[in-house]
């Protein structure tokens, strides 16, 4: 099978990264795949411009036409971050005509890390 035919009904993970300073957007199928990214610095958007909301909507409505357009139409979205377009960028996806199935929380959480090296004893 070629990998330019397009598929229907294929469903797809959204991974939405939203740090302080931009908000990458990468669409994968079942497997991790990566079939299509998308940022707000590869829209044209430069600087603190970047980190906004509406760069972030921007993103996520490109990402949901390339999906429609790969043949995707049910999605699960997965969060990391803690930047501003973590919300403007799932309601873009959710306008789009791709079926939101599930939506997963993926920002790590810090425990204190390891434990430090002993004192030195001098």
């Amino acid at each position: 099978m070629s990998k330019f035919l397009k598929k229907s009904n294929e469903k797809g993970i959204i991974h939405i990264q939203s740090t302080q300073n931009n908000t990458l957007l990468t669409l994968t199928d079942l497997q991790g795949n990566v079939k299509f990214w998308s940022s707000a610095g590869t829209l044209g958007f430069n600087n603190s411009r970047k980190s906004t909301s509406y760069a972030a909507q921007a993103a996520a409505e490109m990402l949901a036409t390339k999906a429609i357009n790969l043949g995707f139409h049910s999605i699960i979205i997965q969060i990391k971050g803690l930047g501003y377009g973590k919300l403007t960028a799932i309601r873009a996806i959710y306008k789009s005509k791709l079926s939101v199935l599930k939506i997963q929380e993926c920002t790590p959480l810090a425990h204190n890390g390891c434990r430090p090296p002993k004192k030195r004893r001098v």
